[in-house]
């Protein structure tokens, strides 16, 4: 199996907060609380990691009083999570990276140990999170959530590869490795564990629920 003090976490909050009017997603409270700090508590309280970053293109300082190191995109643009993967890879000090966005405050606490368990024992390079999703026509599907992934660290120079060739989709990178699917769909599961907020109202709706 593999220990805690091999994984780092990475929180991903260098995006534009586009559909949120601008605004610095992570630094936006949910509950009184900034967003990223609810994901960098959660990670602690699940154990399985040993050392959290976050990866920020603004607001460094205010990400900083976090008790985390921060680093900015490698990559110019704001050029979306894998981005924030890259980042993470090139300053991860451990073999393995576990990825968390900065926007779903209830993500499981059993999130890395579960992740850990699946990618151990199947001897893959990456696993990622599934997680019930109700699709257009109201049945309940399975679908990855991409952003919740545990990834050897030994992939940089794949990643690095895919980027300079202009590659930016999560799962058009991870599909050329040994990738496995995690589903937290167990009875005991939080339905809204990774229900991601991406505009204010949505915001006020998951805190109201």
């Amino acid at each position: 199996m593999i220990n805690p003090d091999d994984i780092t976490g990475l929180i991903l909050a260098g995006g534009r907060g586009s559909r949120m009017g601008g605004v610095d997603k992570g630094l936006q409270t949910f509950n009184g609380m900034p967003l990223a700090l609810h994901t960098l508590t959660r990670l602690q309280m699940g154990g399985g990691v040993d050392h959290i970053m976050i990866n920020a293109n603004r607001n460094l300082a205010a990400y900083e009083s976090f008790g985390a190191s921060v680093w900015p995109d490698a990559l110019a643009d704001y050029a979306g999570p894998l981005a924030g993967f890259l980042t993470g890879m090139e300053h991860c000090e451990t073999p393995f990276l576990v990825t968390v966005p900065c926007d779903t405050p209830l993500l499981p606490l059993d999130l890395v140990p579960r992740l850990a368990h699946a990618l151990a024992t199947q001897d893959a390079d990456i696993a990622m999170a599934a997680a019930p999703e109700v699709d257009k026509n109201g049945l309940v599907q399975i679908r990855p959530q991409p952003v919740f992934c545990l990834l050897r660290v030994d992939l940089l120079e794949s990643l690095v590869k895919f980027t300079q060739d202009g590659g930016r989709k999560i799962d058009a990178w991870t599909a050329l490795h040994k990738t496995v699917l995690v589903p937290f769909d167990l009875p005991g599961d939080d339905p809204r564990a990774f229900c991601n907020t991406n505009t204010l109202a949505e915001l006020r709706q998951l805190e109201n629920t």
